[in-house]
């Protein structure tokens, strides 16, 4: 049996995958998303062989859950899209496969024997390569990171960028350090950096990255550190190694 779950915000949408699923005996619908935080906690929850995702929806999209969840643990997946030809050759050399909206019988069974062929093989590494290279595809025309989605104490939220001051690496988790407030997040901080805008966000040493925005005074250390004192008094210490990208964007 497989295990399957539908993604959309459309609920003509949801209609339409699940009616086309009624005929196939092998596949059980084990739940229906409506937005990407539903589909994020459904997919670490209950552990789908199959999603259908779409690819636009608000707040969070089909591309933005992958990247959460990481490619490398989601199930196999449908995307399920409006996007235009152009838009498509992406998803026809990295996705296991799409739906284009509207869809018909034939195109959903093409989609859904090479799906459950691939389950079946347990095939699903390249599965996951796909969804790499089709994620960083993506990220070519995407602009930094504004929000951040956040899993705590069994919800799921969004904190701006603006409000973040330090974050700190905690092994394959990053400690987003805002006002008062902690939080953690499942992301190396390498990777963070990659999404956050190099003129608002600074890497000072190999463990911390500090929010431009959020210095207040530099007091010059020994063997070419600094002492780096924000706004809400927290004081942190730059790295030699990170000085020249320092000195470069405040000028000192």
């Amino acid at each position: 049996m497989i295990r399957a779950l539908i993604v959309d915000d459309e609920p003509i949408a949801r209609r339409g995958i699940r009616l086309q699923l009624k005929g196939e005996p092998e596949i059980e619908v084990i739940a229906e998303c409506t937005n990407g935080l539903e589909a994020i906690a459904a997919i670490e929850e209950q552990a789908p062989d199959l999603v259908f995702l779409d690819v636009q929806m608000p707040e969070l999209g089909g591309f933005e859950v992958v990247e959460m969840i990481g490619a490398a643990r989601m199930p196999a997946v449908i995307f399920v899209t409006a996007y235009d030809q152009y838009a498509l050759r992406a998803f026809e050399v990295h996705a296991l496969d799409y739906l284009l909206k509207p869809f018909d019988r034939e195109r959903f069974r093409t989609a859904l024997d090479r799906a459950r062929t691939h389950i079946e093989r347990q095939d699903l590494e390249e599965v996951n390569h796909r969804l790499l290279a089709l994620l960083k595809d993506h990220k070519l025309g995407e602009r930094y990171l504004e929000r951040l989605v956040i899993k705590s104490a069994g919800r799921i939220f969004f904190l701006s960028v603006e409000e973040v001051d330090w974050i700190e690496a905690a092994d394959n988790y990053v400690r987003l350090h805002a006002g008062a407030a902690e939080h953690l997040m499942r992301e190396t901080l390498n990777n963070l950096e990659a999404k956050l805008n190099p003129d608002q966000f600074l890497r000072i040493r190999h463990s911390t990255i500090v929010n431009l925005e959020r210095i207040k005074e530099l007091w010059p250390l020994f063997n070419g550190e600094f002492e780096i004192v924000l706004h809400n008094g927290m004081a942190l210490t730059s790295s030699r190694r990170y000085r020249k990208k320092l000195s470069a964007i405040l000028g000192c």
